[in-house]
């Protein structure tokens, strides 16, 4: 395992901390995953690859990582607590579906939308329909420790006796006394002890249409309750990371932590990593504003506030520039900067994969270019170190460009920074880029040998003076996204930026 001191901010403590695997180097690591009702859209997408970059990067790191993220296709109901239908029967009754088909087909598109933001799939991906048993099983654990109780078929946590031992809202740093005063009399809560009391199990009305056998009655299962079900199956009662948008602190990921200690009398996970929010030219994104965007508008620009289309890749690098822990605004101008950033590194990436070192005995080694080069090496693993601070790292990544192109072009040359130092250089950029950033060019089947046609005709035509004929392949190549390159011994094409 590479030497690494790596820190991460644990929302738990409220500080970073010295990532130490439970049981290294095995790494356990549970994040949300989305309720499978509608399109993913970018408040999917955001944290999907702040958690993908976060398990490439301990991948890269040699921890060996189980990443758990559900389905959520049950349960969630529409008031994101214990009121209103839920979600997916809702949308079911819309379109007249089956549930199941409902999850289905938006679990589909998903995995679609991710696949294109190239996110490693995970290791697990459990749904919550498909472990009820479990969650009955918890449930009846939590009862026999006397910290839940059961009202006409419906079986809720007790906060409030929870509490006399525990410290709830300790994730959050939501006060218990405060919530209880803020919160609405118990007149029309009818079934519960106290308005912060969650569901575990729900009693199911007759036309109710995901509902399950259970020792308290026909019913289906609390949210919060499938995450500590899963996540416990597969990772343990304790594991390393527990991920999420920060809109799930409270009281889903609460609500989690109260259920691991209930039952298992520790908390669920060691670390508590949230990404923050987005927002849509400084607001928040809301289907009431009109500003709610999904990741396939975002690939097809087809949104009334989009200029333009803009690539998953795009996409992705976007989200990178921006620190996890910090609100991540889209905007037509911010996205076209991502754009152009993202050409210029993927045409670092073409030329780094291209360039080979060449020895030559009449250059002397450059003390000061090797330092650099070096000095920007360690700069980004020290960022990535740093809680996964992606944005830094890409700046560094900039620096390697810089020397990079430097020798594509002939200012510098690879025998000025001698061969380790040069494969380092070449290497440590496409690692970054592709293995740690999960960057990739984006490019159809015949792209390539459509330009390298155009660049022989347009050759042809410049040895043939024929400038009407160079100016207009070129001219072609660059309405495509293309520009020529003119080199003192060869023609090449990069990205336009």
């Amino acid at each position: 395992m590479k030497s690494h001191q790596l820190k991460l901010y644990n929302t738990l403590s409220r500080q970073k901390e010295t990532f130490e695997p439970i049981n290294a180097p095995f790494v356990g690591m549970y994040v949300c995953g989305p309720t499978v009702y509608g399109d993913a859209h970018l408040g999917h997408g955001r944290p999907a690859v702040t958690f993908d970059t976060v398990n490439r990067y301990l991948t890269h790191l040699g921890y060996r990582v189980r990443y758990v993220r559900n389905i959520t296709d049950v349960g969630h109901l529409t008031g994101d607590a214990d009121e209103g239908e839920d979600k997916i029967a809702k949308k079911a009754k819309l379109e007249q579906l089956e549930p199941m088909e409902v999850a289905q087909q938006y679990t589909d598109t998903y995995h679609r939308d991710m696949a294109l933001l190239n996110t490693w799939k995970p290791s697990i991906e459990p749904r919550a329909t498909g472990h009820i048993p479990e969650q009955i099983a918890l449930v009846e654990a939590i009862l026999k420790e006397g910290l839940a109780y059961e009202v006409n078929g419906s079986v809720y946590f007790d906060v409030l006796k929870y509490n006399n031992s525990y410290k709830y809202g300790k994730l959050s740093g939501r006060v218990l006394d405060e919530l209880i005063s803020g919160s609405r009399d118990l007149d029309g809560q009818g079934e519960k002890r106290n308005s912060v009391d969650f569901a575990l199990w729900k009693n199911a009305a007759p036309e109710h249409l995901m509902k399950w056998e259970s020792p308290w009655g026909v019913g289906f299962p609390g949210w919060h309750l499938e995450c500590t079900a899963m996540s416990s199956k597969y990772l343990g009662t304790q594991f390393d990371i527990h991920g999420g948008g920060m809109d799930l602190m409270f009281p889903h990921h609460e609500c989690e932590i109260a259920q691991g200690n209930a039952c298992n009398h520790r908390d669920p996970a060691k670390y508590w990593m949230h990404n923050n929010m987005i927002t849509i030219n400084g607001q928040k994104m809301g289907k009431s504003l009109g500003n709610f965007i999904t990741l396939q508008e975002l690939f097809s620009g087809n949104h009334r506030l989009l200029e333009q289309a803009y690539s998953p890749m795009t996409i992705r690098y976007f989200m990178l520039t921006a620190h996890y822990r910090s609100t991540l605004d889209f905007s037509n101008d911010a996205l076209k900067a991502a754009q152009k950033g993202y050409k210029k590194i993927i045409n670092g990436l073409r030329i780094a994969r291209a360039l080979e070192y060449l020895p030559n005995p009449e250059i002397t080694v450059d003390q000061e270019q090797i330092n650099q080069v070096e000095s920007s090496i360690a700069a980004a693993y020290r960022a990535m170190d740093d809680d996964f601070n992606t944005a830094q790292a890409i700046g560094h990544l900039f620096n390697l460009l810089k020397k990079i192109n430097s020798i594509f072009t002939g200012q510098l040359s690879s025998a000025a920074l001698g061969e380790e130092v040069f494969t380092k250089l070449k290497e440590t950029f496409i690692t970054f880029v592709v293995d740690i950033l999960g960057l990739i060019e984006e490019k159809s089947d015949v792209q390539e040998s459509m330009i390298e046609l155009l660049l022989k005709l347009y050759s042809e035509a410049k040895t043939a003076r024929d400038y009407a004929k160079v100016d207009e392949i070129r001219a072609g190549l660059k309405s495509m996204g293309f520009v020529v390159k003119d080199m003192k011994d060869k023609i090449d094409w990069a990205y336009e930026e």
